[in-house]
């Protein structure tokens, strides 16, 4: 499988930021288990300034990187969600636009499930 320079893939690495590491674990877990992703990073030790209900706002939290397809995403968000401790969790989807292609493929295989 060849991707040609500037195309797009199906392929979605999605982020959120979670309130502790348990948290993120927990989430990572569920989300892959699922096979709604096919991998997930734990980055912890972030440092978040944000703009919440109109004052600034400061935390110390996880980021969660997410790689998966755009089929999936729609289950993906609703499960993270559901397991999310924010009224509002950072859930944003960026495209794959090129990659190496067994990793895409892994990507493929791991996040195909019977709903």
């Amino acid at each position: 499988m060849t991707i040609p320079q500037g195309s797009a893939t199906d392929k979605l690495v999605v982020f959120c930021t979670c309130s502790s590491p348990e948290e993120a674990e927990k989430i990572a877990r569920g989300i892959v288990e699922r096979k709604y992703a096919a991998c997930v990073n734990i980055l912890a030790g972030i440092k978040s300034i944000y703009r919440w209900q109109s004052a600034v706002e400061e935390a110390s939290e996880c980021l969660l990187v997410i790689k998966t397809r755009r089929e999936v995403y729609a289950h993906l968000e609703t499960e993270i969600k559901r397991l999310h401790s924010y009224s509002v969790p950072e859930i944003i989807a960026v495209p794959v636009l090129l990659g190496s292609p067994g990793y895409l493929h892994w990507i493929e295989s791991e996040t195909t499930w019977t709903a």
